[in-house]
């Protein structure tokens, strides 16, 4: 299909286009509500949120067999290896579990033979109570930078339609990088929650970019607006997402922390991709058509 083909389909059709993303974001609601009405939260969440234990192994540990010996023994167990970045070797085990400290050292060493001392093991314990003090602290802070982020758009575009565009597609973002961390699974921790604070600030930045460069350049077509936007904002994108793909590949393997924030981050920005150029776009050509 050529330019002049390209664009003529995409007069044609940007507003039909808007309902793909207006699905996903009614089934992403659709699918946390009954993720909450099952879990009693909008995530999985790890030790460092709910309280519990968490404890360091060394050595090389049979996680297979480890886990059939818990099950049962110690309550809502999960376990992950640390490799070396290096030689990737398997250096230690850890185990995180809802039950006391006492509770798991006593099942570790009925299973490993031997008395686990500050010398061979690590053993960390959070209350239930502060882990949910600081989990309630991290959402507000997580929504209070939302709020400010939008009041800046508005501040900046001080138009109701392309401001709103932009908050409508860093939501989505958040939302359907939510939804893709909860089908994974995975266990949310503090760094987890961090990570979505700054997904915030990368999804607005190709947003305003694309509102800039349509509301304020002149002299061009909306389309070609538009074109000149996505070729500087795709490369953004995909510069960030290579680098942070690498750094994923690297800290897999011996940081959970830095692995869950990397994770997401890849995924808000694959999301980030679709919601700026199909959801945004889209809205902004519509504005822009009506102003003129």
């Amino acid at each position: 299909m050529n330019k002049r083909a390209l664009n003529k389909f995409y007069d044609k059709n940007h507003k039909i286009i808007l309902i793909l993303p207006a699905i996903l974001i009614i089934l992403s609601l659709f699918y946390l509500y009954n993720f909450n009405q099952i879990n009693n939260d909008f995530i999985y969440k790890d030790v460092s949120l709910t309280g519990g234990t968490s404890a360091t192994i060394p050595g090389n540990i049979d996680m297979t067999d480890l886990g059939n010996y818990l099950d049962g023994k110690l309550e809502d167990v999960n376990m992950r290896k640390i490799y070396d970045i290096v030689t990737k070797e398997e250096k230690a085990v850890v185990i995180e579990t809802k039950s006391t400290p006492e509770e798991t050292k006593q099942v570790l060493e009925d299973y490993l033979g031997y008395e686990l001392t500050t010398e061979n093991s690590s053993f960390e314990y959070t209350g239930s109570t502060l882990s949910e003090n600081f989990y309630q602290q991290l959402l507000i802070a997580l929504l209070i930078a939302f709020i400010f982020m939008a009041f800046v758009v508005f501040i900046l575009f001080r138009t109701l339609v392309p401001s709103t565009a932009v908050i409508i597609s860093a939501f989505a973002d958040i939302l359907m990088t939510l939804v893709a961390v909860d089908l994974l699974g995975m266990k949310l921790s503090t760094a987890g929650i961090v990570a979505f604070l700054m997904l915030m600030g990368y999804s607005v930045d190709t947003d305003i970019l694309l509102t800039t460069r349509v509301l304020k350049r002149q002299g061009a077509s909306i389309n070609n607006k538009i074109y000149g936007a996505f070729k500087t904002g795709i490369m953004m994108s995909l510069t960030s997402i290579v680098a942070i793909a690498f750094a994923l590949i690297i800290a897999r393997s011996f940081s959970s922390t830095l692995n869950q924030i990397f994770t997401i981050l890849l995924i808000g920005l694959l999301f980030d991709i679709f919601n700026t150029w199909i959801t945004n776009a889209a809205i902004i050509k519509w504005y822009a058509e009506k102003k003129k």
